[in-house]
């Protein structure tokens, strides 16, 4: 395996801070073994930003042409929004050296299915996303909600782990066997948004329009075959250069800001306090009993 060759270290990929392609390349060469662990065998989708985070965005499933000979590809039959569907080699992120090659790339976060090719069908974990409403205390009423999604998990048998998304929400995790299927997570998620929203209105809603919305959106949709989500530890393309970081829960309080984790931040955590996330690989439960466990809880 060959090193990664960068080129245009000096590009400034976030200009109102002067975070350059280097410096993101130093970023990920140093949080890459926490890091790929999370990304080990999930087919990536590529966002490309040549001309910085305010430039045009590339979006690339297809695996690029020169891409090297060691970086793992697996097939899989997408179907574009435009209709039809076409073959799609995905690149793999198994090594350091595959995430590096992103960056030079121009890939500023790092975006992977929720399943793993061997099963991908069937995904690693449910996937609660919270889009806070745009006011100057948004972000404090997602922090509330997260802990409401941690503690209707907690009624169901099902741990939650919590993450900045890095940019403006929140992601709330919980892991399961390889057993479910993306119908039954999507389910799942759905009606624990709803129960939620039920619960608590004008706090926590799933009405996807901006401008029928009141509260914090738990977006169930993003449980799907063939969704992304940007990894634990990326880099967002956000001003400041946020990290989607792990928390502790009881770090994840109302003064807490996406802003407040940028690189540095991340690496000085993690060298501490090891992979916050680790349990997300680690710790799967059966998505089946807590699904009947949920189903009891609807009036």
């Amino acid at each position: 395996m060959s090193r990664v060759n960068l080129t245009s270290p000096d590009r400034v990929l976030f200009p109102d801070d002067g975070v350059t392609k280097g410096d993101l390349f130093r970023y990920y060469e140093r949080i890459a073994p926490v890091l790929v662990p999370h990304l080990r065998d999930r087919p990536f989708t590529l966002k490309r930003y040549p001309h910085g985070i305010t430039g045009e965005i590339y979006f690339q499933k297809q695996v690029p042409r020169g891409a090297p000979a060691w970086i793992p590809t697996r097939r899989f039959t997408t179907h574009p929004r435009e209709g039809g569907s076409r073959e799609v080699d995905f690149a793999l992120l198994n090594s350091p050296e595959a995430v590096l090659w992103m960056v030079q790339m121009n890939c500023v976060d790092m975006n992977a299915w929720y399943s793993r090719v061997d099963k991908p069908g069937r995904p690693d974990y449910v996937v609660f996303d919270l889009d806070p409403p745009d006011e100057p205390d948004g972000f404090a009423l997602a922090v509330e909600v997260a802990h409401l999604i941690r503690g209707l998990l907690d009624e169901v048998g099902l741990p939650g782990h919590v993450k900045t998304s890095g940019a403006d929400g929140i992601h709330v995790l919980a892991p399961i066997q390889r057993r479910a299927g993306f119908d039954d997570t999507y389910a799942f998620a759905e009606t624990a948004s709803r129960l939620l929203e039920a619960r608590h209105p004008g706090l926590v809603t799933t009405e996807w329009l901006k401008k029928k919305r009141a509260g914090v959106l738990v977006d169930h949709r993003q449980n799907g075959w063939g969704k992304t989500i940007a990894s634990v530890y990326s880099v967002r393309p956000k001003p400041g250069a946020p990290v989607s970081t792990p928390l502790r829960w009881e770090e994840l309080t109302k003064d807490v800001r996406p802003r407040d984790f940028g690189m540095e931040a991340v690496l000085e955590r993690v060298d501490r306090d090891g992979d916050l996330f680790a349990p997300v690989l680690e710790d799967a439960r059966p998505l089946g009993a807590a699904a009947r466990e949920l189903a009891r809880l609807v009036p």
